[in-house]
């Protein structure tokens, strides 16, 4: 597994939370695994948990993920995508 950053375990945390995956710990996922893909140690995500992401980030943050930006999609990518663009526009 690729090291967290304490910004990625905060937001893994948010993600754990706001999507009720109880079974995960924060502490102990990979950053780099992709949110869409069961494949790879990924979260197996899907559209519907997006819009549920965009809500809590929204929430916490104050950032708006909104489709029609070039950035969000691939920010989705990973954990650590994710966590970059938000604390690029919290800056």
């Amino acid at each position: 597994m690729t090291a967290q950053t304490a910004a990625e375990r905060e937001m893994a945390e948010l993600l754990i939370g706001a999507l009720n995956m109880t079974h995960l710990k924060a502490d102990r996922v990979d950053p780099t695994a992709p949110l869409f893909s069961n494949t790879g140690g990924g979260w197996g995500l899907d559209s519907i948990d997006a819009l549920e992401i965009a809500l809590a980030v929204q929430q916490q943050y104050g950032v708006e993920l909104r489709s029609e930006d070039e950035q969000v999609k691939p920010a989705f990518a990973s954990l650590r995508t994710l966590t970059e663009l938000i604390v690029s526009r919290c800056a």
